[in-house]
């Protein structure tokens, strides 16, 4: 693709383009490059836990859809070795390593990248990215609070780039088949959906501040996020649970969970009642003094812990939501961290359920039952045949920015932003501790300066989300 690009490039250059990457031309026009058989690079930013995966499923589509992961991105060092082996051994290609990801926005081999960082880097990644003139997928949710995903929808359209959210269920063909049985009547009007995230939890215990090691660079890591010293349990994965960083279980697996929610719905708003409560169950939030501490030491990463049976996490392991639309419609939503029952007839831990004024129906994993009225047998579901019916949404996108249209995707940061917003609120709610009322129009609280204050974060420069995209 260098000799297209490099055509294309003195082609555009004038007192139109801007300077993206090094190139002048604009973010638009850069993305305009692709063509149905050229290669994509891929630039990977975020390689632990998931993002693995999205390493995996990008070197799987190396044959079928001539995609390349070109680069590697980690604010861990200590992840190269073995992630460029994952790549060397699928592809036979050696990945570049970047540990500051606005090298791989530089780099103008980079077609686009997949964002599988933490919440709180979703949406200036996501910006950077766009700015650099790369698509891009980001994972769930798609930002970190509203005001920033709005910002995500803003560079996208200006950049005429694909931005996909990773809210995989969009690909999933009997979700897609269930979400259709619901929009055609199926169990008549559904006037009610339920969010199930009952995911067991223990306390992954606390532990004393340190100092990080060298190959990790912390203050890239932190971005946006205000300054906190290193600890290891407020870190890797565990970011989830620290309001700075992530959204807790509620904005962890959550998102997948309203986001079929609001799908089976068929609501392009917001919701504009919204009431949230829960906390911290099942073992003590409080870290104690040295002297009183749980007996015995357990060794977590070379970094002494304690108290196994206690936490610091701020987020709530327990929550309920309830949404209620303009026209009455509610949605309700329930993460359980400990111990409980399964619900509907296959005992979901983690799915959606459906009411409406013929039946109901649910959702649990990728398969569906439909039931009419109190009928204990359903009528309609998917086909328990052994097929495989997940989709691919990784394919998706790579179909998308091929086609260069939006409307490909299962999953455009727009229907992604809505769904990502509804956890937004919940814990919005659920910090100010009472019913909030949200307007549509404005994206702000009625009469509620308390609530709007967390519509928006205090950037730590120079990682700011700008006001102009």
């Amino acid at each position: 693709m260098t000799v297209r690009r490099e055509f294309i490039k003195k082609s555009l250059v004038g007192g139109s383009a801007i300077a993206i990457g090094g190139m002048g031309f604009s973010a638009k026009s850069y993305a305009s490059i692709l063509g149905a058989n050229d290669r994509i690079n891929i630039g990977v930013i975020g390689i632990r836990n998931q993002g693995s995966l999205h390493i995996n499923s990008w070197c799987g589509m190396k044959s079928s859809h001539n995609v390349i992961v070109k680069t590697i991105c980690d604010a861990d060092e200590l992840l190269f070795p073995s992630r460029s082996k994952m790549v060397f051994d699928q592809t036979g290609i050696k990945p570049k390593e970047e540990w500051d990801m606005r090298k791989v926005f530089d780099d103008k081999e980079i077609d686009a990248v997949s964002i599988v960082i933490p919440n709180h880097w979703h949406a200036l990644a996501t910006i950077w990215a766009c700015q650099a003139g790369k698509h891009v997928y980001v994972e769930k949710p798609a930002s970190h609070n509203i005001w920033e995903g709005r910002k995500m929808i803003e560079v996208a359209r200006k950049t005429n780039l694909r931005v996909q959210v990773g809210l995989n269920n969009r690909s999933t063909n009997t979700i897609r088949e269930a979400i259709k049985f619901l929009h055609e009547g199926g169990i008549g009007e559904v006037y009610m959906a339920r969010a199930l995230c009952y995911k067991a939890r223990d306390s992954f215990g606390m532990a004393k501040d340190s100092v990080p090691t060298a190959s990790f660079h912390y203050n890239e890591w932190l971005g946006p996020a205000p300054y906190r010293p290193y600890n290891v349990k407020k870190s890797h994965y565990n970011w989830h649970w620290y309001w700075d960083t992530g959204n807790g279980d509620t904005g962890n697996t959550g998102p997948h969970q309203l986001d079929i929610a609001r799908w089976g719905l068929n609501k392009h708003e917001h919701p504009v009642s919204i009431y949230s409560t829960g906390g911290i169950y099942g073992f003590n939030k409080d870290e104690r003094e040295p002297d009183k501490r749980t007996p015995g030491k357990l060794v977590y990463g070379g970094v002494e812990t304690y108290g196994h049976d206690k936490t610091f996490q701020e987020t709530p392991n327990t929550q309920t939501c309830s949404f209620k639309y303009s026209d009455g419609t509610m949605l309700e939503f329930e993460t359980r961290g400990r111990y409980t029952n399964h619900e509907g007839s296959k005992g979901q831990e983690v799915g959606n359920l459906f009411y409406g004024t013929e039946g109901w129906l649910e959702i649990s994993g990728d398969s569906w039952k439909a039931f009419r009225r109190r009928e204990r047998e359903p009528f309609a579901g998917s086909k328990d045949d052994g097929v495989k019916q997940t989709g691919d949404h990784f394919t998706n996108f790579i179909d998308a920015v091929r086609a260069e249209k939006n409307e490909v995707l299962h999953c455009d940061i727009n229907e992604g932003f809505y769904s990502s917003c509804l956890p937004l609120l919940g814990n919005i709610s659920y910090r100010v501790g009472r019913e909030i009322r949200f307007m549509n129009e404005h994206e702000k609280f009625i009469n509620d300066p308390e609530a709007d204050a967390y519509l928006k974060r205090v950037y730590r420069k120079p990682f700011v989300v700008p006001d102009i995209v």
